[in-house]
Protein backbone atom coordinates (compact mmCIF):
# COMPACT_ATOMS: atom_id res chain seq x y z
CA UNK A 1 0.00 0.00 0.00
CA UNK A 2 0.78 3.39 1.26
CA UNK A 3 2.88 6.42 0.35
CA UNK A 4 -0.37 8.62 -1.65
CA UNK A 5 2.00 11.54 -2.10
CA UNK A 6 4.92 9.29 -4.17
CA UNK A 7 2.31 8.95 -7.11
CA UNK A 8 2.79 12.65 -7.73
CA UNK A 9 6.55 12.32 -7.90
CA UNK A 10 8.25 13.04 -11.67
CA UNK A 11 9.07 9.63 -13.22
CA UNK A 12 7.25 7.86 -10.37
CA UNK A 13 4.91 5.69 -12.69
CA UNK A 14 7.80 4.73 -14.82
CA UNK A 15 10.00 3.36 -11.91
CA UNK A 16 7.07 1.63 -10.56
CA UNK A 17 6.41 -0.11 -13.93
CA UNK A 18 10.05 -0.82 -14.23
CA UNK A 19 10.50 -2.35 -10.62
CA UNK A 20 7.38 -4.32 -11.07
CA UNK A 21 7.85 -6.18 -14.12
CA UNK A 22 11.87 -6.56 -13.28
CA UNK A 23 10.14 -8.56 -9.89
CA UNK A 24 8.17 -10.82 -12.34
CA UNK A 25 11.41 -11.32 -14.21
CA UNK A 26 13.14 -12.28 -11.29
CA UNK A 27 10.52 -14.60 -9.99
CA UNK A 28 10.38 -16.10 -13.49
CA UNK A 29 14.12 -16.84 -13.76
CA UNK A 30 13.76 -18.77 -9.93
CA UNK A 31 11.44 -21.18 -11.41
CA UNK A 32 13.72 -22.70 -13.56
CA UNK A 33 15.47 -24.77 -10.90
CA UNK A 34 12.71 -25.27 -8.39
CA UNK A 35 14.99 -27.36 -6.32
CA UNK A 36 17.74 -25.81 -5.96
CA UNK A 37 16.16 -22.23 -5.08
CA UNK A 38 14.07 -24.06 -1.92
CA UNK A 39 17.68 -25.43 -1.08
CA UNK A 40 18.89 -21.85 -1.56
CA UNK A 41 16.14 -20.62 0.60
CA UNK A 42 16.61 -23.46 3.15
CA UNK A 43 20.56 -22.40 3.53
CA UNK A 44 20.00 -18.86 4.00
CA UNK A 45 17.05 -19.25 6.54
CA UNK A 46 19.12 -21.20 8.44
CA UNK A 47 22.40 -19.21 8.59
CA UNK A 48 20.38 -16.22 9.21
CA UNK A 49 18.69 -17.23 12.21
CA UNK A 50 21.03 -20.10 13.48
CA UNK A 51 22.10 -18.11 16.87
CA UNK A 52 18.50 -17.64 17.49
CA UNK A 53 16.89 -19.32 20.76
CA UNK A 54 14.62 -21.23 17.96
CA UNK A 55 17.29 -22.00 16.21
CA UNK A 56 20.09 -23.30 19.32
CA UNK A 57 16.85 -25.14 20.42
CA UNK A 58 16.16 -27.01 16.99
CA UNK A 59 20.00 -27.25 15.91
CA UNK A 60 20.04 -24.62 12.68
CA UNK A 61 23.52 -24.89 12.38
CA UNK A 62 23.89 -28.45 11.73
CA UNK A 63 20.83 -28.49 9.55
CA UNK A 64 22.00 -29.00 5.92
CA UNK A 65 19.00 -30.65 3.76
CA UNK A 66 15.37 -30.33 4.01
CA UNK A 67 14.63 -33.91 5.68
CA UNK A 68 17.12 -32.96 8.26
CA UNK A 69 14.94 -29.81 8.60
CA UNK A 70 11.76 -31.49 8.98
CA UNK A 71 12.79 -34.18 11.40
CA UNK A 72 14.52 -31.31 13.39
CA UNK A 73 11.36 -29.06 13.82
CA UNK A 74 7.84 -29.94 14.32
CA UNK A 75 4.72 -28.72 12.20
CA UNK A 76 3.66 -25.79 13.58
CA UNK A 77 0.54 -23.69 13.83
CA UNK A 78 0.08 -20.12 15.23
CA UNK A 79 -0.59 -21.19 18.21
CA UNK A 80 2.92 -22.67 18.76
CA UNK A 81 4.86 -19.82 17.62
CA UNK A 82 2.63 -17.61 19.82
CA UNK A 83 4.76 -17.93 22.98
CA UNK A 84 7.72 -16.84 21.27
CA UNK A 85 6.07 -14.29 19.60
CA UNK A 86 4.79 -12.38 22.53
CA UNK A 87 8.30 -12.40 24.20
CA UNK A 88 9.09 -10.84 20.75
CA UNK A 89 6.49 -7.96 21.30
CA UNK A 90 7.52 -8.14 24.44
CA UNK A 91 11.04 -5.99 23.67
CA UNK A 92 13.20 -9.88 23.71
CA UNK A 93 15.59 -10.47 21.01
CA UNK A 94 16.84 -12.55 18.82
CA UNK A 95 13.93 -15.28 20.04
CA UNK A 96 12.77 -16.22 16.50
CA UNK A 97 14.38 -14.11 13.99
CA UNK A 98 18.01 -12.39 14.25
CA UNK A 99 16.12 -9.37 13.11
CA UNK A 100 13.89 -7.34 15.36
CA UNK A 101 10.67 -7.14 14.12
CA UNK A 102 9.45 -3.69 12.69
CA UNK A 103 5.74 -4.26 12.56
CA UNK A 104 3.36 -6.75 13.58
CA UNK A 105 0.77 -8.04 10.63
CA UNK A 106 -2.96 -8.65 12.13
CA UNK A 107 -4.51 -11.34 10.61
CA UNK A 108 -7.98 -12.77 11.77
CA UNK A 109 -7.47 -16.49 10.95
CA UNK A 110 -10.18 -19.31 10.74
CA UNK A 111 -11.81 -17.64 14.39
CA UNK A 112 -11.45 -14.11 13.85
CA UNK A 113 -8.99 -13.54 17.04
CA UNK A 114 -6.28 -10.93 16.03
CA UNK A 115 -2.77 -12.84 15.78
CA UNK A 116 0.58 -10.74 15.77
CA UNK A 117 2.73 -11.82 12.79
CA UNK A 118 6.13 -10.39 13.54
CA UNK A 119 7.93 -8.48 10.30
CA UNK A 120 11.10 -7.89 9.77
CA UNK A 121 13.27 -5.96 7.26
CA UNK A 122 14.88 -9.34 6.11
CA UNK A 123 11.66 -10.81 5.67
CA UNK A 124 10.48 -8.13 3.64
CA UNK A 125 13.48 -7.47 1.61
CA UNK A 126 13.44 -11.64 0.52
CA UNK A 127 10.12 -12.84 1.28
CA UNK A 128 8.15 -9.97 1.06
CA UNK A 129 8.50 -7.41 -1.89
CA UNK A 130 9.32 -9.75 -4.63
CA UNK A 131 6.28 -11.09 -4.73
CA UNK A 132 4.56 -8.33 -3.84
CA UNK A 133 5.35 -5.94 -6.99
CA UNK A 134 5.71 -9.33 -9.32
CA UNK A 135 1.94 -9.42 -7.98
CA UNK A 136 1.04 -6.14 -10.12
CA UNK A 137 2.52 -7.12 -13.37
CA UNK A 138 -0.84 -9.24 -15.57
CA UNK A 139 -2.57 -5.97 -14.58
CA UNK A 140 0.39 -3.24 -15.36
CA UNK A 141 0.91 -5.10 -18.29
CA UNK A 142 -2.50 -5.88 -20.06
CA UNK A 143 -4.32 -2.68 -18.39
CA UNK A 144 -1.38 0.08 -18.63
CA UNK A 145 -4.32 2.86 -18.12
CA UNK A 146 -4.89 1.85 -14.92
CA UNK A 147 -1.57 4.24 -13.87
CA UNK A 148 -2.99 6.54 -16.70
CA UNK A 149 -4.22 8.81 -13.71
CA UNK A 150 -3.89 8.63 -9.84
CA UNK A 151 -7.75 8.43 -9.47
CA UNK A 152 -8.03 6.00 -12.14
CA UNK A 153 -7.77 2.98 -9.49
CA UNK A 154 -10.36 2.49 -6.48
CA UNK A 155 -8.73 0.74 -4.23
CA UNK A 156 -10.89 -0.81 -1.14
CA UNK A 157 -7.94 -2.18 0.88
CA UNK A 158 -5.67 1.15 1.19
CA UNK A 159 -6.57 2.30 4.80
CA UNK A 160 -4.00 4.28 6.71
CA UNK A 161 -3.49 5.13 10.18
CA UNK A 162 -2.56 8.06 11.94
CA UNK A 163 -1.90 6.63 15.34
CA UNK A 164 -2.03 2.81 14.86
CA UNK A 165 -2.26 0.94 18.05
CA UNK A 166 0.96 -0.96 19.03
CA UNK A 167 2.27 -4.13 21.00
CA UNK A 168 4.14 -3.77 24.63
CA UNK A 169 7.45 -2.52 22.66
CA UNK A 170 5.69 0.60 20.76
CA UNK A 171 5.81 -1.51 17.29
CA UNK A 172 3.05 -0.91 15.39
CA UNK A 173 0.45 -4.22 15.01
CA UNK A 174 -1.81 -3.52 11.76
CA UNK A 175 -3.19 -4.97 8.43
CA UNK A 176 -0.76 -5.16 5.95
CA UNK A 177 -3.05 -2.60 3.84
CA UNK A 178 -2.21 -0.06 6.81
CA UNK A 179 1.54 -0.41 6.93
CA UNK A 180 3.62 2.76 4.73
CA UNK A 181 6.35 0.37 3.18
CA UNK A 182 7.75 3.21 2.33
CA UNK A 183 8.26 5.50 5.15
CA UNK A 184 8.66 2.10 7.60
CA UNK A 185 11.11 0.13 5.40
CA UNK A 186 12.38 2.70 2.27
CA UNK A 187 10.75 1.52 -0.23
CA UNK A 188 8.89 4.57 -2.15
CA UNK A 189 8.06 2.42 -4.70
CA UNK A 190 5.79 -0.20 -2.80
CA UNK A 191 2.75 2.76 -3.00
CA UNK A 192 -0.07 0.47 -4.68
CA UNK A 193 -2.21 1.91 -7.88
CA UNK A 194 -4.99 3.90 -6.30
CA UNK A 195 -2.93 5.42 -3.08
CA UNK A 196 -2.15 8.69 -5.00
CA UNK A 197 -6.39 9.26 -5.26
CA UNK A 198 -8.16 12.16 -3.97
CA UNK A 199 -9.73 9.70 -1.30
CA UNK A 200 -6.78 7.50 -0.52
CA UNK A 201 -6.56 10.18 2.19
CA UNK A 202 -9.78 11.66 3.24
CA UNK A 203 -9.82 15.39 3.47
CA UNK A 204 -12.75 15.04 6.74
CA UNK A 205 -12.19 13.80 9.99
CA UNK A 206 -13.71 10.37 10.58
CA UNK A 207 -13.17 7.84 13.84
CA UNK A 208 -10.55 5.71 12.72
CA UNK A 209 -13.01 2.44 13.32
CA UNK A 210 -16.01 4.09 11.59
CA UNK A 211 -15.34 1.80 8.74
CA UNK A 212 -18.61 2.39 6.46
CA UNK A 213 -18.78 5.56 6.87
CA UNK A 214 -14.71 6.12 5.37
CA UNK A 215 -16.20 3.69 2.52
CA UNK A 216 -19.26 5.49 1.71
CA UNK A 217 -17.10 8.84 1.63
CA UNK A 218 -14.45 7.06 -0.77
CA UNK A 219 -17.32 5.88 -2.91
CA UNK A 220 -19.05 8.85 -3.07
CA UNK A 221 -15.63 10.40 -4.53
CA UNK A 222 -15.05 7.62 -6.64
CA UNK A 223 -17.94 8.50 -8.43
CA UNK A 224 -16.91 11.84 -9.94
CA UNK A 225 -13.96 9.97 -11.43
CA UNK A 226 -13.56 7.63 -14.45
CA UNK A 227 -12.56 4.92 -12.58
CA UNK A 228 -10.70 1.87 -14.75
CA UNK A 229 -9.99 -0.50 -12.01
CA UNK A 230 -11.19 -1.56 -8.42
CA UNK A 231 -8.59 -3.48 -6.55
CA UNK A 232 -10.28 -5.37 -3.50
CA UNK A 233 -8.19 -8.47 -2.58
CA UNK A 234 -10.56 -9.93 -0.46
CA UNK A 235 -13.45 -10.24 -3.25
CA UNK A 236 -16.53 -9.49 -0.32
CA UNK A 237 -15.45 -5.75 -0.89
CA UNK A 238 -15.63 -5.66 -3.91
CA UNK A 239 -19.22 -7.61 -4.21
CA UNK A 240 -20.72 -4.83 -2.05
CA UNK A 241 -19.74 -2.29 -4.20
CA UNK A 242 -23.28 -2.58 -6.41
CA UNK A 243 -25.35 -2.54 -3.39
CA UNK A 244 -23.22 0.35 -1.58
CA UNK A 245 -24.10 2.63 -4.64
CA UNK A 246 -28.12 2.07 -4.45
CA UNK A 247 -27.58 1.84 -0.73
CA UNK A 248 -26.45 5.15 -0.58
CA UNK A 249 -27.42 6.76 -4.04
CA UNK A 250 -29.78 9.67 -3.30
CA UNK A 251 -27.13 10.60 -0.46
CA UNK A 252 -23.96 10.43 -3.18
CA UNK A 253 -26.29 12.21 -6.08
CA UNK A 254 -27.30 15.23 -3.33
CA UNK A 255 -23.67 15.32 -2.37
CA UNK A 256 -22.05 15.59 -5.60
CA UNK A 257 -25.10 18.63 -7.03
CA UNK A 258 -23.96 20.64 -3.36
CA UNK A 259 -19.97 19.88 -3.85
CA UNK A 260 -19.78 18.45 -0.12
CA UNK A 261 -18.41 15.51 1.39
CA UNK A 262 -19.93 14.11 4.75
CA UNK A 263 -21.96 17.49 4.44
CA UNK A 264 -19.01 19.41 4.61
CA UNK A 265 -18.18 21.88 1.72
CA UNK A 266 -15.19 19.97 -0.15
CA UNK A 267 -15.25 21.16 -3.38
CA UNK A 268 -17.44 22.96 -6.59
CA UNK A 269 -20.74 22.21 -6.75
CA UNK A 270 -20.79 19.64 -9.43
CA UNK A 271 -25.03 19.85 -10.83
CA UNK A 272 -24.22 18.41 -14.56
CA UNK A 273 -22.46 15.01 -13.02
CA UNK A 274 -25.72 15.14 -10.40
CA UNK A 275 -28.18 14.94 -13.38
CA UNK A 276 -26.23 12.74 -15.50
CA UNK A 277 -26.13 10.25 -11.91
CA UNK A 278 -29.64 10.92 -11.87
CA UNK A 279 -30.47 10.05 -15.71
CA UNK A 280 -28.83 6.69 -15.09
CA UNK A 281 -30.79 5.81 -11.99
CA UNK A 282 -34.07 7.24 -13.48
CA UNK A 283 -33.55 4.96 -16.86
CA UNK A 284 -32.08 1.70 -15.63
CA UNK A 285 -34.15 1.37 -12.66
CA UNK A 286 -31.08 0.14 -10.30
CA UNK A 287 -27.97 1.75 -10.03
CA UNK A 288 -24.36 -0.73 -11.64
CA UNK A 289 -20.87 0.69 -11.23
CA UNK A 290 -20.96 -0.28 -15.13
CA UNK A 291 -22.89 2.42 -15.89
CA UNK A 292 -21.12 4.82 -13.57
CA UNK A 293 -17.87 3.86 -14.40
CA UNK A 294 -18.29 2.43 -18.17
CA UNK A 295 -14.74 2.53 -18.75
CA UNK A 296 -14.12 0.01 -15.97
CA UNK A 297 -11.45 -2.64 -17.48
CA UNK A 298 -10.16 -4.96 -14.52
CA UNK A 299 -10.97 -6.07 -10.84
CA UNK A 300 -7.88 -7.12 -8.71
CA UNK A 301 -9.12 -9.73 -5.72
CA UNK A 302 -9.47 -13.57 -4.97
CA UNK A 303 -11.59 -15.09 -7.25
CA UNK A 304 -11.89 -18.53 -5.88
CA UNK A 305 -13.05 -20.04 -2.57
CA UNK A 306 -17.14 -18.72 -1.96
CA UNK A 307 -15.94 -16.10 -4.76
CA UNK A 308 -15.62 -18.55 -7.40
CA UNK A 309 -19.64 -19.25 -6.82
CA UNK A 310 -20.46 -15.66 -7.81
CA UNK A 311 -17.67 -14.04 -9.40
CA UNK A 312 -19.50 -14.30 -13.23
CA UNK A 313 -22.35 -12.47 -12.04
CA UNK A 314 -20.24 -10.24 -10.04
CA UNK A 315 -18.43 -8.54 -13.17
CA UNK A 316 -21.36 -8.16 -15.09
CA UNK A 317 -22.13 -6.15 -12.73
CA UNK A 318 -18.95 -3.63 -13.36
CA UNK A 319 -19.50 -4.23 -17.03
CA UNK A 320 -19.25 -7.08 -19.65
CA UNK A 321 -15.72 -7.11 -21.28
CA UNK A 322 -14.06 -6.78 -17.60
CA UNK A 323 -11.41 -8.75 -16.33
CA UNK A 324 -10.80 -10.14 -13.22
CA UNK A 325 -7.42 -10.94 -12.03
CA UNK A 326 -6.45 -13.20 -8.89
CA UNK A 327 -4.46 -11.58 -6.00
CA UNK A 328 -2.10 -13.16 -4.78
CA UNK A 329 -2.25 -16.57 -2.59
CA UNK A 330 -1.22 -15.45 0.31
CA UNK A 331 -2.03 -14.68 3.95
CA UNK A 332 0.00 -12.12 6.48
CA UNK A 333 2.34 -14.68 7.18
CA UNK A 334 3.81 -15.28 3.78
CA UNK A 335 3.00 -16.08 0.09
CA UNK A 336 2.35 -19.09 -1.41
CA UNK A 337 1.31 -18.38 -4.88
CA UNK A 338 1.93 -15.77 -7.17
CA UNK A 339 0.23 -14.89 -10.88
CA UNK A 340 2.92 -14.38 -13.56
CA UNK A 341 0.23 -14.22 -16.16
CA UNK A 342 -3.36 -13.35 -16.89
CA UNK A 343 -4.90 -17.11 -15.43
CA UNK A 344 -7.87 -16.34 -13.98
CA UNK A 345 -7.58 -18.53 -10.71
CA UNK A 346 -3.82 -19.15 -10.02
CA UNK A 347 -0.30 -18.11 -9.31
CA UNK A 348 2.91 -19.87 -10.05
CA UNK A 349 5.15 -20.97 -5.94
CA UNK A 350 6.79 -18.34 -5.12
CA UNK A 351 9.88 -20.92 -4.52
CA UNK A 352 12.13 -17.99 -3.56
CA UNK A 353 10.26 -16.79 -1.16
CA UNK A 354 9.87 -19.57 1.62
CA UNK A 355 10.72 -23.18 1.87
CA UNK A 356 7.44 -25.27 0.60
CA UNK A 357 5.77 -28.33 1.98
CA UNK A 358 2.23 -29.88 1.84
CA UNK A 359 0.18 -32.12 2.95
CA UNK A 360 -2.89 -33.52 1.59
CA UNK A 361 -6.11 -31.61 2.66
CA UNK A 362 -7.60 -34.20 4.29
CA UNK A 363 -4.76 -35.23 6.24
CA UNK A 364 -5.20 -34.07 10.12
CA UNK A 365 -2.17 -31.82 10.96
CA UNK A 366 -0.01 -33.00 13.72
CA UNK A 367 3.78 -32.26 14.85
CA UNK A 368 4.73 -35.38 12.96
CA UNK A 369 2.86 -35.47 10.04
CA UNK A 370 4.88 -36.59 7.06
CA UNK A 371 4.94 -33.49 4.23
CA UNK A 372 5.15 -33.40 0.99
CA UNK A 373 7.68 -30.76 -1.06
CA UNK A 374 6.35 -29.13 -4.14
CA UNK A 375 7.77 -31.66 -6.81
CA UNK A 376 6.39 -34.24 -5.62
CA UNK A 377 2.58 -32.62 -5.99
CA UNK A 378 -0.08 -33.65 -8.16
CA UNK A 379 -2.52 -31.58 -9.93
CA UNK A 380 -6.16 -31.21 -9.39
CA UNK A 381 -5.51 -32.15 -5.75
CA UNK A 382 -5.94 -30.10 -2.47
CA UNK A 383 -3.25 -29.69 0.13
CA UNK A 384 -2.56 -27.58 3.54
CA UNK A 385 0.88 -24.96 2.79
CA UNK A 386 3.42 -25.33 5.13
CA UNK A 387 5.63 -22.75 4.97
CA UNK A 388 9.43 -21.55 6.78
CA UNK A 389 11.12 -18.47 6.01
CA UNK A 390 13.39 -16.04 6.98
CA UNK A 391 11.38 -14.07 9.32
CA UNK A 392 10.65 -16.80 12.21
CA UNK A 393 7.99 -18.72 11.23
CA UNK A 394 8.92 -22.44 11.01
CA UNK A 395 7.01 -25.27 9.45
CA UNK A 396 4.56 -23.24 9.86
CA UNK A 397 0.92 -23.95 9.02
CA UNK A 398 -1.24 -21.04 8.75
CA UNK A 399 -4.87 -22.96 7.93
CA UNK A 400 -4.73 -22.46 4.31
CA UNK A 401 -5.56 -25.14 1.87
CA UNK A 402 -4.86 -24.47 -2.07
CA UNK A 403 -5.67 -26.52 -5.08
CA UNK A 404 -3.09 -27.12 -7.49
CA UNK A 405 -4.46 -26.81 -10.97
CA UNK A 406 -1.30 -27.91 -13.17
CA UNK A 407 2.47 -27.03 -13.54
CA UNK A 408 4.68 -24.42 -15.81
CA UNK A 409 7.90 -25.69 -16.42
CA UNK A 410 7.69 -28.11 -13.29
CA UNK A 411 6.75 -25.87 -10.94
CA UNK A 412 2.99 -26.12 -9.54
CA UNK A 413 0.79 -23.29 -10.05
CA UNK A 414 -1.64 -22.90 -7.52
CA UNK A 415 -5.01 -21.72 -6.51
CA UNK A 416 -6.34 -20.70 -2.76
CA UNK A 417 -9.07 -23.21 -2.31
CA UNK A 418 -10.47 -22.13 1.44
CA UNK A 419 -9.20 -22.25 4.99
CA UNK A 420 -8.51 -25.92 6.82
CA UNK A 421 -11.15 -25.45 8.96
CA UNK A 422 -13.92 -28.54 8.77
CA UNK A 423 -17.40 -29.30 9.65
CA UNK A 424 -17.84 -32.88 11.28
CA UNK A 425 -21.12 -33.07 12.65
CA UNK A 426 -21.66 -36.20 11.78
CA UNK A 427 -18.42 -37.87 10.66
CA UNK A 428 -18.57 -36.24 7.23
CA UNK A 429 -15.61 -33.98 7.62
CA UNK A 430 -16.52 -32.04 5.03
CA UNK A 431 -14.10 -29.01 3.77
CA UNK A 432 -15.07 -25.59 2.59
CA UNK A 433 -13.41 -26.70 -0.94
CA UNK A 434 -15.30 -29.38 -1.38
CA UNK A 435 -19.06 -27.48 -0.65
CA UNK A 436 -17.96 -25.23 -3.03
CA UNK A 437 -16.50 -27.57 -6.11
CA UNK A 438 -20.03 -29.53 -5.51
CA UNK A 439 -22.13 -25.91 -5.60
CA UNK A 440 -20.64 -25.49 -9.01
CA UNK A 441 -21.39 -28.77 -10.14
CA UNK A 442 -25.23 -27.95 -9.12
CA UNK A 443 -24.93 -24.68 -10.87
CA UNK A 444 -23.20 -26.05 -13.98
CA UNK A 445 -26.15 -28.68 -14.11
CA UNK A 446 -28.84 -26.61 -14.09
CA UNK A 447 -28.11 -23.11 -15.23
CA UNK A 448 -28.87 -21.38 -12.14
CA UNK A 449 -26.57 -18.35 -10.28
CA UNK A 450 -25.88 -17.44 -6.93
CA UNK A 451 -24.84 -14.08 -5.16
CA UNK A 452 -23.55 -15.56 -1.88
CA UNK A 453 -23.87 -18.50 0.23
CA UNK A 454 -23.36 -20.06 3.23
CA UNK A 455 -24.95 -23.77 5.26
CA UNK A 456 -24.93 -24.93 8.57
CA UNK A 457 -25.81 -28.48 10.45
CA UNK A 458 -29.00 -27.91 12.28
CA UNK A 459 -31.40 -31.07 13.62
CA UNK A 460 -33.36 -33.06 11.54
CA UNK A 461 -36.45 -35.05 11.95
CA UNK A 462 -35.16 -37.69 9.58
CA UNK A 463 -31.64 -38.53 11.54
CA UNK A 464 -29.39 -36.57 13.76
CA UNK A 465 -28.92 -33.61 11.28
CA UNK A 466 -28.11 -32.19 8.14
CA UNK A 467 -26.98 -29.29 6.57
CA UNK A 468 -29.08 -26.15 5.43
CA UNK A 469 -27.77 -23.91 2.73
CA UNK A 470 -28.84 -20.35 2.31
CA UNK A 471 -28.56 -18.80 -0.86
CA UNK A 472 -28.89 -15.67 -1.90
CA UNK A 473 -29.97 -16.19 -5.98
CA UNK A 474 -29.59 -13.84 -8.92
CA UNK A 475 -33.31 -14.35 -10.07
CA UNK A 476 -35.94 -16.37 -8.33
CA UNK A 477 -36.15 -20.62 -8.34
CA UNK A 478 -38.87 -22.57 -9.04
CA UNK A 479 -39.93 -25.22 -6.68
CA UNK A 480 -38.82 -27.91 -9.30
CA UNK A 481 -35.42 -25.93 -9.57
CA UNK A 482 -35.45 -26.01 -5.79
CA UNK A 483 -35.36 -29.54 -5.28
CA UNK A 484 -33.28 -30.71 -8.49
CA UNK A 485 -30.24 -28.18 -7.42
CA UNK A 486 -30.78 -29.62 -3.76
CA UNK A 487 -30.23 -33.20 -5.20
CA UNK A 488 -27.36 -32.40 -7.27
CA UNK A 489 -25.73 -30.58 -4.27
CA UNK A 490 -26.38 -33.93 -1.96
CA UNK A 491 -24.54 -35.95 -5.12
CA UNK A 492 -21.56 -33.11 -5.52
CA UNK A 493 -21.12 -33.73 -1.68
CA UNK A 494 -21.19 -37.33 -1.98
CA UNK A 495 -18.55 -37.57 -5.04
CA UNK A 496 -16.34 -34.86 -3.01
CA UNK A 497 -16.53 -36.54 0.44
CA UNK A 498 -16.48 -39.95 1.03
CA UNK A 499 -16.77 -39.52 4.55
CA UNK A 500 -20.09 -37.55 3.64
CA UNK A 501 -21.62 -39.95 1.65
CA UNK A 502 -20.82 -42.91 4.48
CA UNK A 503 -22.31 -40.34 6.80
CA UNK A 504 -25.56 -40.37 4.49
CA UNK A 505 -25.92 -43.83 4.13
CA UNK A 506 -25.42 -44.70 7.77
CA UNK A 507 -28.32 -42.04 8.35
CA UNK A 508 -26.34 -39.82 10.05
CA UNK A 509 -27.11 -37.04 7.88
CA UNK A 510 -29.99 -36.60 6.11
CA UNK A 511 -30.49 -34.49 2.60
CA UNK A 512 -29.51 -31.06 2.59
CA UNK A 513 -32.09 -28.63 2.15
CA UNK A 514 -32.10 -24.66 1.04
CA UNK A 515 -33.31 -21.53 2.59
CA UNK A 516 -33.94 -18.83 0.18
CA UNK A 517 -32.85 -15.60 1.55
CA UNK A 518 -33.53 -11.98 -0.49
CA UNK A 519 -30.70 -10.94 -3.19
CA UNK A 520 -28.98 -8.69 -0.85
CA UNK A 521 -29.16 -10.46 2.52
CA UNK A 522 -25.05 -11.36 2.49
CA UNK A 523 -24.30 -7.31 1.60
CA UNK A 524 -26.24 -6.57 4.21
CA UNK A 525 -24.89 -9.10 6.99
CA UNK A 526 -21.51 -7.62 5.36
CA UNK A 527 -22.24 -4.22 6.02
CA UNK A 528 -23.43 -5.16 10.01
CA UNK A 529 -20.07 -6.70 10.33
CA UNK A 530 -18.29 -2.93 9.02
CA UNK A 531 -20.66 -0.93 11.20
CA UNK A 532 -19.74 -3.01 13.99
CA UNK A 533 -15.88 -2.03 13.71
CA UNK A 534 -14.37 -4.95 11.87
CA UNK A 535 -12.11 -3.62 8.81
CA UNK A 536 -13.59 -4.23 5.46
CA UNK A 537 -10.52 -6.47 5.01
CA UNK A 538 -11.18 -8.79 7.36
CA UNK A 539 -14.88 -8.96 6.86
CA UNK A 540 -15.11 -12.40 4.53
CA UNK A 541 -16.86 -14.73 2.52
CA UNK A 542 -17.48 -17.80 5.15
CA UNK A 543 -18.95 -20.95 4.08
CA UNK A 544 -19.18 -22.36 7.56
CA UNK A 545 -21.64 -20.56 9.86
CA UNK A 546 -22.05 -22.28 12.74
CA UNK A 547 -22.23 -19.25 15.35
CA UNK A 548 -26.14 -19.10 16.12
CA UNK A 549 -25.85 -15.54 16.39
CA UNK A 550 -24.30 -14.84 12.98
CA UNK A 551 -26.29 -17.43 11.52
CA UNK A 552 -29.24 -15.59 12.99
CA UNK A 553 -27.88 -12.09 11.98
CA UNK A 554 -27.74 -13.30 8.28
CA UNK A 555 -30.77 -14.61 7.56
CA UNK A 556 -33.18 -12.18 9.40
CA UNK A 557 -31.95 -9.08 9.30
CA UNK A 558 -33.68 -6.95 7.29
CA UNK A 559 -32.40 -3.10 5.39
CA UNK A 560 -33.12 -1.26 8.51
CA UNK A 561 -31.65 -4.15 10.80
CA UNK A 562 -34.71 -4.81 12.22
CA UNK A 563 -35.59 -8.54 12.49
CA UNK A 564 -37.86 -9.40 10.17
CA UNK A 565 -40.79 -12.70 11.22
CA UNK A 566 -41.20 -15.83 8.47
Amino acid sequence: MNTAGSWDTPGHTERYRARVFQERDRLTASLADMRQEQQRVLADLLDFNADTEFGKHHGFAGIRTIDEFRRAVPLQDYSAHAPYIDRMAAGEANVLSADPAVVYFTSSGSTGAHKKIPVTRRFMRTTFFPFYYAAWAPLLEHFPEVLSRPDAVLNLKHDPLSAPPTTADGRPHVGASQVDFGEMFGEPLSAEPGTGAPWATLPVDVAPDDHLQKTYLRLRLAVQSDLRCLIGINPAMIAAVPYQLNLWWPRIVREVRDGTLGGVPHRAPDPERARELERLADYFGVVRPAQVWPRLRALFCWTTGVASLYMPALREEFGAGVTALPAPVAASEGPSGVALDRHGSAGSLVVSASVYEFVPADDDLLPGTETLLPHELEAGRDYHVVFSHVGGLYRYAGGDVVRVVDRVGGVPRLEYAGRNTRSDAAGERLRDAQVVRALHRALRATGLRLRNVACRVEPSAGAAVRYTFALAATTPWSAAEDGRFAALLDQGLTAESADYGRARADGRLDAPVLRHLDRDAFHRDWHTAVAGGIRPTQVKDRMFRQDDALWQRLTHTTTDGENRHE
